[in-house]
């Protein structure tokens, strides 16, 4: 009877994650109906919000793919409640995530989730633990976009339109850093289990600098240039055009 309520206690979800959901219903219902007396104000708060949902999201899919897995571990760890208070990282997997939006408009890609792998069999298993991840991003990027490629945008709200479009674009930018074949992002996660011993052995020191040389690289001109360019590729066969992103980036950034 214990480990029954113990178990269910380790999969309910956390008033900390409630609260933030609370957040961005408010707030879209706010962008939605011009509630707001300052609707960048409540664009910042609707995206920023969900934006943390879906990184909350992002780690319970990692967490929740290797419970099934074999890894019973990661619900004494706190992982399957939601709460982002409960990450290994929540520097790395929250605060810095939501910098970097407000900064720059990138969807940086966290990683929070300590995964025991010695309790999980089989490559393909492996894999798709790694992959859960990002395939949750690009879930969230599809469920924004559905207004744009159903073509259902002309009832949207402006404001709100240009919040998802903006909210889409660090779905895209999230998914695509998070796939990319790097040492400490969820690409390699996905790639590492069928690479040589020999391999992976000399790659192991540098995976906790992956995600930093990535982000330096998106600092130099030619390659920012290049990932964007694809970015807003993606943005625009789903429906998004370049004017609905950068009018969303432009309300996110109120202040400016």
């Amino acid at each position: 009877m214990t480990s029954v309520v113990t178990r269910r206690s380790e999969r309910r979800v956390s008033p900390v994650f409630l609260g933030i959901l609370a957040v961005a219903v408010v707030t879209g219902w706010a962008t939605w109906t011009g509630f707001a007396a300052q609707p960048g104000v409540a664009v910042f708060l609707f995206v920023t919000a969900a934006w943390v949902v879906s990184l909350c999201l992002h780690e319970y899919a990692h967490a929740r793919t290797a419970l099934h897995s074999g890894d019973i571990s990661v619900g004494a760890k706190g992982y399957l409640t939601l709460n982002p208070l409960k990450y290994t990282h929540a520097l790395l997997s929250v605060v810095l995530p939501v910098v970097f939006v407000i900064m720059g408009g990138i969807g940086l890609p966290g990683g929070a989730v300590f995964i025991e792998h010695g309790r999980i069999r089989g490559r393909w298993r492996h894999s798709l633990v790694s992959a859960a991840g990002p395939l949750t991003n690009v879930l969230f990027a599809a469920v924004c976009t559905a207004p744009f490629w159903l073509h259902a945008v002309d009832g949207v709200p402006l404001g709100f339109r240009f919040a998802l479009a903006f909210l889409a674009l660090l779905q895209v930018t999230a998914a695509v850093l998070n796939f990319l074949p790097v040492p400490g992002l969820d690409g390699y996660g996905v790639i590492e289990p069928w690479l040589p011993q020999a391999v992976k052995r000399q790659v192991e020191p540098f995976a906790s600098f992956g995600l930093l040389f990535v982000f330096a690289l998106l600092w130099v001109p030619s390659v920012n240039a290049v990932f964007f360019g694809a970015v807003h590729a993606i943005l625009r066969a789903l429906g998004v055009g370049d004017l609905d992103v950068s009018a969303g980036w432009s309300l996110y950034r109120f202040w400016a």
